[in-house]
């Protein structure tokens, strides 16, 4: 059967993601694979974060994004594609009004969500079906503007939470210290009912210090590796981190505010390791529209012969 094509598209508080996999119903192993990612720092949560709303420049650009996605949807024959925006969009005073806009002007339903819907979605990429099914994990997505974990018991989705604790937030200081006492508050509870050794961490800046702290493939990055890395990394300017470390600006300047998110998440419930997948919302959004395809087109789960 020929491969069929899905897309999706992530507005987040620092960077605008568009996802595209492929995908050959009815094959066994179910396995998607990437056929674009383009990902624009707008960086919608700089603004939003001190003023409440988007400004009329931002308004533009992504209004121009969202037609240059729209084209691209188009040339990749698309079957289905769904766009979700996150805390970003959660806060702007007119963010209902910028979705109005967009969909005029492209025709694109723009979906903003919530945290734990978020959460939720990040949970469907499926990467806990390759997990030890008798051990506990905390997912933990952190983006620009929160911070969402889920929490896996058994290998089931018991609940998420979402913290409006994010590097773009916490770089502009708009965290608010209620923020900080509900995440510590329920990372001690997870702690005590739920032995948990490593946490599975999501997101652009884990992906990166994954990768500077040199962790091979299918290893677990350590929580004493990440701390040390992260020590180092204050210790340079941001056009430092630029020049030595080859990031882009919008990610030199917030990789180290993630990374004390993913120690206190780490720490707060005694976890030693950190397994980083390079999966996030958007693979989740594509898996669910595959779902959703499937059920709708009556397509029956393969049988695999032993």
């Amino acid at each position: 059967m020929k491969s069929i094509n899905f897309a999706a598209i992530d507005i987040g508080s620092n960077a605008v993601r568009l996802l595209i996999k492929s995908i050959v119903p009815g094959d066994p192993s179910d396995t998607f694979t990437k056929v674009l990612m383009v990902r624009v720092p707008l960086r919608l949560g700089q603004e939003v974060f001190v003023t409440g709303k988007i400004s009329a420049d931002k308004e533009k650009q992504l209004i121009r994004l969202m037609k240059a996605f729209k084209h691209l949807i188009k040339i990749y024959g698309i079957t289905d594609y769904r766009a979700c925006a996150t805390a970003a969009m959660r806060e702007a005073k007119n963010s209902n009004a910028l979705v109005k806009e967009i969909r005029k002007a492209t025709d694109l339903k723009i979906e903003v969500i919530d945290g734990k819907e978020e959460a939720s979605i990040i949970y469907e990429s499926h990467f806990a079906d390759h997990l030890n099914t008798e051990l506990n994990y905390i997912y933990v997505d952190v983006g620009g503007g929160s911070t969402e974990l889920s929490l896996m018991v058994n290998g089931d989705l018991l609940e998420s939470k979402s913290y409006d604790i994010g590097t773009v937030r916490m770089l502009n200081d708009k965290v608010k210290d209620v923020e900080y006492d509900r995440l510590n508050y329920d990372l001690a509870e997870l702690k005590e009912v739920y032995k948990v050794t490593d946490i599975i961490g999501s997101g652009g800046n884990i992906l990166k210090l994954n990768t500077l702290a040199k962790v091979r493939k299918n290893n677990k990055l350590s929580v004493l590796k990440l701390e040390e890395l992260n020590d180092t990394l204050k210790q340079f300017t941001m056009d430092e981190l630029i020049t030595n470390y080859k990031m882009k600006p919008d990610r030199a300047d917030v990789i180290t505010h993630a990374g004390d998110i993913y120690l206190t998440v780490a720490k707060g419930v005694g976890a030693s390791h950190i397994i980083v997948p390079t999966i996030g919302l958007a693979d989740g959004i594509i898996h669910m529209l595959y779902v959703k395809w499937k059920e709708k087109n009556k397509v029956e789960e393969p049988v695999l012969l032993m």
